[in-house]
């Protein structure tokens, strides 16, 4: 609705009043009605100028104050309407704090970027500090009244500030003052930007310089040539490049790194890297190469490509450690290993060759004993000597027949294997050892019937047995009854048979790395030639199986054998 003009009512008031106030004038002094017209008319006319010439003075300074103030609230209404925009398209939270009342401003970047909600955010400077880190606080508010006092024109600073899940946030804080005429700072207005995520990966870009700074292998960085021709330069070198090739920093960097390729001694391997670097692939490879100084040494380099978020590939990473030393102790190896297999042969044909040499002459004097035994000998003396002699022949014979069980098990690739039903071998077994078992009368329980069958070589398993139980017969405690028990249980894919007996027992504190040794005797018998134990091994690992033995003097001794089902 349009308004009327004041200019329009004011002189119309004033000229009436001045009419009635004359006229009262005029009755009151004059008679005359000619003069008492005259006059008031000219006093209204009078009264009504002036009035209406001081009216429009003050009216147009009014207007022109009005059109100044609504002029000026446009303005800030634009103002305020932009820092809306602009606080909804900025990341920061804006802060504005009254020095004077301690009143404390924040827009909505407090509850978007840090979670508080409306109700929850602080009206006053104590609760912006109650936020900060406890190890920030004192050192920023130090910085920020002294920013204050000093009335510069513009205060920054990082610190850790706490979001409404409790978690501290790191943040970049500036601010600027507000002063009045006179120069005193009435208000600060500041903006907060969270940069956690830029200093965590700022922390994490520190400890990737710190590794490759520090690490023993080379790392080389290369970027690529911006055009198809341009050549790949070098970037960066570690300290580790430096003592590794002999070259210093200066010397590399925005070199083409095609430079090191040269080096390389076989050119075959610079093909292949070349190759690498046309598809744009990772490679790795050992390589012999030259330091600056020209000295040989041997190198397992791999190149990594770069790309940035637009697939776009940018740069090489080439990590490369030293293997002078591996390459020189594996061709150490190489040749020790050569040297053993042909030690390692020779001693094969050594073995056959005496067993076979050894076999004629023992049989010879096997042979004759066995002649002697017919022929009636009277002296005693000679008797005796002759029955040692046999029983020394015997026990040469016996040796040389398991040095060549031996060999054969070692030199044998592939062993013939069969079922077997465990029950029966200890059959065969107890008639072969009746003798020394009609002796000692032992307690033997067998526990076995849970596994039918075994897939192994019968000869290998039924020496195994023939030997552990011969041992336990042999080494029994005198002064108490031998008991022997054979236990077998399937654990899924293994077999595993327990063999225990409460003989002497073997001090493992002293003897366990010796007990499956080559001629190893840790009881004084006559009969124990040392080669059991070491024979009972080959045979279960030719086999594909393992043995552990569980011993103490005066206690007893436990085998367990176990074998992979098939």
């Amino acid at each position: 609705m349009k308004h009327t003009n004041p200019r329009f009512f004011l002189p119309v008031f004033l000229t009436l009043f001045a009419l009635i106030f004359t006229g009262m004038v005029v009755v009151t002094q004059w008679n005359n009605p000619s003069w008492q017209l005259g006059i008031g008319l000219g006093l209204a006319l009078g009264i009504a100028l002036f009035t209406t010439y001081f009216l429009a003075q003050k009216i147009g300074t009014t207007e022109r104050y009005m059109a100044q103030f609504e002029s000026e609230f446009s303005e800030l209404s634009i103002s305020n309407e932009r820092f809306e925009i602009v606080s909804k398209a900025t990341s920061d939270t804006i802060w504005d704090w009254d020095v004077k009342t301690n009143s404390f401003i924040w827009n909505k970047g407090i509850q978007g970027v840090f979670g508080y909600k409306k109700d929850q955010v602080g009206a006053n400077l104590q609760w912006w500090f109650d936020k900060i880190h406890p190890e920030d606080s004192l050192k920023m508010s130090v910085k920020l009244y002294s920013y204050i006092a000093q009335r510069s024109d513009k205060w920054q600073d990082e610190y850790r500030f706490m979001d409404a899940n409790g978690q501290y946030r790191y943040v970049y804080d500036r601010g600027f003052l507000v002063k009045d005429e006179e120069g005193n700072v009435v208000r600060m207005i500041g903006a907060m930007q969270d940069v956690t995520r830029q200093k965590e990966e700022e922390q994490r870009l520190r400890l990737l310089e710190t590794v490759i700074i520090q690490n023993r292998d080379t790392v080389l960085i290369t970027a690529v040539g911006a055009s198809e021709n341009a050549e790949d330069q070098i970037v960066y070198v570690n300290p580790a490049f430096e003592k590794m090739t002999g070259y210093d920093q200066a010397e590399v960097l925005h070199q083409s790194a095609t430079f090191f390729f040269k080096r390389i001694q076989n050119k075959r391997d610079v093909k292949k890297i070349a190759d690498a670097l046309k598809k744009k692939e990772a490679f790795t490879l050992e390589t012999l190469t030259k330091r600056k100084d020209n000295t040989n040494y041997w190198v397992n380099l791999s190149l990594i490509p770069i790309t940035n978020h637009e697939n776009q590939h940018t740069h090489w990473i080439s990590i490369q450690r030293d293997i002078t030393e591996e390459k020189e102790q594996e061709k150490e190896r190489e040749q020790l290993i050569k040297e053993l297999t042909q030690n390692n042969s020779d001693l094969k044909q050594f073995s056959y060759i005496t067993s076979h040499n050894l076999r004629a002459p023992l049989s010879n004097l096997t042979g004759l004993l066995n002649l002697l035994e017919d022929i009636e000998i009277e002296d005693y003396e000679l008797k005796e000597i002759l029955q040692g002699f046999s029983k020394s022949t015997q026990q040469l014979n016996d040796t040389v027949n398991d040095l060549v069980n031996i060999i054969i098990i070692k030199d044998s690739l592939a062993i013939d294997k069969e079922p077997i039903v465990i029950r029966d071998v200890f059959e065969n077994i107890f008639n072969q050892l009746s003798f020394l078992i009609s002796n000692l009368n032992p307690i033997i329980k067998l526990d076995v019937d849970k596994v039918n069958t075994l897939f192994l070589n019968r000869s290998y398993f039924e020496s195994i047995l023939l030997n552990l139980t011969t041992n336990a017969l042999r080494y029994s405690d005198p002064s108490r009854q031998l008991k022997i028990l054979v236990a077998a249980k399937n654990l899924g894919t293994e077999t595993q048979i327990t063999f225990k007996d409460n003989g002497l027992g073997i001090d493992l504190k002293r003897h366990r790395d010796k007990v499956f040794g080559l001629y190893q005797r840790f009881h004084d018998n006559p009969d124990s030639k040392g080669l059991g134990l070491y024979l009972v091994k080959s045979q279960v690992e030719s086999m594909g199986g393992s043995i552990t033995i569980d011993s103490e003097v005066g206690v007893g001794t436990t085998f367990t054998i176990t074998f992979k089902n098939n």
